[in-house]
């Protein structure tokens, strides 16, 4: 950051490019051929989509309908074709080894697995250049001819691991324009990061030991045991993924450079489709313009979509197309956490229980109409939260579990057997943590349900802090400091681990 200041700006972006590269390389240089391939397949793409959109503009207007329909032609030959080798990499690299093993117990046929590294961040990088890709089909900006300055679009270092997903005319204007130090990028960056690095050092190290005890063992425990680690999960999961992007952002705001927000209080989602809108939301954004739309008004689901209204009628018949494409982007989203059944599953379970709230909506409406109390009361929206959180914490057993039939077992341990006692009765201080890493916990998340709860309400806490005097400021920085020295996973009885995203 240092150097990044001191630089002419001109070639600032070179400095962010090589510490990019820098950075990659130092997670492993055995896969950085991966990340090259991507960056350059896609780059040469977007090249020729580029070529293909400036001949289409300069068609005669005597041949203007019939050579546009060959420039689409060739337009989608070009993104099928890169779509193919990329998604086909990562298929490769990702669920080959999970294909062939299904394979080997359904037929007997043995196929042969190469040893291979998962490359950092390759879901990430992919799905950002895919993206770019696509939007020059689109013609929604021209492509970028400098190979070295797309380079570092895609590879970013700040973002690479974990995302958030950026789009091209969103963040390449800020890679690549001079920028000089100043104050409150550097005072709200540290703050972000801080509370990122909280969340993850001091909340997700801690109560993941507890979760890990129990789900490596959960046939020793009670349903009770199982219920307390999986909130604990959800604990964890959360704290590790937004506090990594509240790192990212932080770093990247640093540096002058606002990257997309990722998380926007799930905490406070009020069904599960508003909880997708607030969870890892440059996933779902990349989701609904490149997989749902498309699919949605392609040619085939419109049909389906007349099949169903004059076949099945009501609010099936309305909702079919799009529950379609609703079920392939969630049994996508599934498959892209991990090549494992219960991430199919997941998938589903979401696809699912969403189509069911379409469906049931009428009878939702009316019910609501009779009851004797406003649906925009506190106490109605607080019963909204309470069911979105069941059904996400169910979710939550499916996504933990070593497999699937693991989650039905401990769901039904859960169901049958309960035993409020055992979380009285000094088990939970058996499992790898002690009560006052529980209190450090409890009290930790009582802070992020207050300082989400006034982002909720319109609030922003590093701008209100930016308004207080100089000592209030740095002690927005100290005491979080202190707190993650002399609380975090860094010391004996903690081994760090990884971003839980980063192997998706």
């Amino acid at each position: 950051m240092l150097l990044y200041y001191l630089l002419p700006k001109r070639v600032q972006w070179g400095l962010l490019l090589a510490a990019s590269y820098g950075f990659y390389l130092a997670g492993g240089p055995s896969t950085i051929v991966y990340l090259l391939f991507t960056t350059a397949v896609t780059y040469g793409a977007g090249l020729l989509l580029g070529a293909l959109n400036q001949k289409g503009k300069q068609l005669p207007p005597q041949d203007k309908k019939a050579g546009l329909q060959r420039i689409r032609s060739k337009k989608n030959a070009v993104v099928l074709l890169t779509c193919l080798v990329n998604f086909g990499l990562l298929y490769f690299l990702k669920y080959w080894g999970f294909t062939a093993e299904v394979l080997d117990q359904v037929t007997g046929i043995s196929l042969a697995v190469p040893d291979l590294l998962m490359p950092l961040g390759i879901s990430f990088y992919i799905f950002q250049s895919i993206g770019y890709v696509i939007d020059c089909h689109r013609g929604k900006y021209p492509p970028e001819r400098n190979f070295f300055r797309y380079a570092l679009f895609i590879s970013f270092f700040p973002q690479v691991v974990q995302g958030p997903i950026a789009r091209f005319d969103q963040l390449s204007p800020q890679l690549f324009s001079p920028k000089k130090l100043d104050y409150e990028n550097l005072q709200y960056g540290i703050q972000l990061a801080m509370w990122g690095y909280f969340k993850k050092l001091v909340l997700a190290e801690r109560i993941g030991v507890m979760v890990n005890t129990v789900y490596s063992d959960y046939g020793s425990y009670p349903g009770s045991i199982l219920a307390f680690a999986t909130l604990g999960y959800c604990i964890q999961l959360y704290c590790d993924f937004s506090g990594g992007i509240d790192i990212t952002r932080g770093i990247a705001k640093m540096l002058g450079i606002d990257l997309a927000e990722n998380f926007r209080c799930p905490i406070y989602a009020r069904s599960l489709t508003d909880y997708w809108r607030r969870w890892h939301i440059t996933l779902g954004s990349w989701m609904r313009d490149y997989v749902f739309y498309p699919l949605a008004l392609s040619k085939p689901f419109r049909k389906l979509g007349s099949f169903g209204r004059a076949h099945l009628g009501g609010v099936m018949g309305k909702i079919l197309a799009t529950s379609a494409a609703t079920f392939v982007v969630y049994f996508i989203i599934g498959i892209w956490h991990g090549a494992n059944f219960r991430y199919i599953f997941y998938g589903f379970y979401n696809g699912i229980l969403i189509t069911a709230g379409l469906l049931l909506e009428p009878a939702f409406v009316k019910l609501r109409a009779k009851l004797p109390f406003s649906c925009d009361s506190r106490g109605f929206h607080g019963v909204q939260m309470v069911r979105t959180w069941l059904i996400v914490f169910v979710g939550r057993y499916i996504t933990r579990a070593p497999r699937l039939l693991a989650a039905f077992v401990m769901l039904k341990e859960t169901v049958l057997h309960f035993q409020p006692s055992a979380l009285v009765d000094g088990t939970i201080l058996t499992l790898g943590i002690g009560a006052m890493d529980y209190m450090v916990v409890f009290l930790g998340m009582a802070v992020i349900l207050l300082v989400e709860w006034y982002q909720e309400k319109g609030g922003h806490a590093r701008k209100w802090l930016s308004q207080r005097s100089a000592c209030v400021q740095v002690g927005a920085i100290m005491i979080p400091l202190l707190v993650i020295v002399l609380l975090g996973a860094i010391g004996q009885n903690y081994v760090a681990a990884e971003f839980i995203y980063a192997q998706f």
